[in-house]
């Protein structure tokens, strides 16, 4: 399965997004670990049956194409909110906007 992030990488945004209460990027890198979690245990599984092995590589396939497009997604958003791409910060801007809206529902 190629993979555009590494895990370490997605442990940064989600450490970004939810120090700064934004969910959407988080949920992303958690769907990503998820189909890269339901990737690995189908190629364990892969040696069961013929039949088996008929339906894990049928999961595994669409496990790859779920992360993919997944990821793709994640880079988009990143883009598309400003993120820095080298660090994985999540920009000022972005972050001063979501503080002052916790700050807003203090009041």
């Amino acid at each position: 399965m190629n993979q555009t992030y590494a895990d370490n990488q997605l442990v940064r945004i989600r450490e970004q997004a939810a120090l700064y209460m934004c969910a959407c990027p988080a949920q992303v890198c958690a769907s990503v670990v998820s189909m890269r979690k339901l990737f690995e245990y189908q190629m364990r599984c892969l040696d069961a049956t013929d039949t088996d092995r008929a339906v894990h590589e049928r999961i595994a396939t669409a496990a790859t194409l779920a992360h993919a497009e997944l990821e793709r997604c994640l880079t988009d958003i990143l883009h598309l909110e400003g993120w820095d791409m080298e660090t994985l910060e999540m920009p000022p801007q972005l972050q001063k906007r979501l503080l002052d809206s916790i700050d807003k529902c203090d009041v």
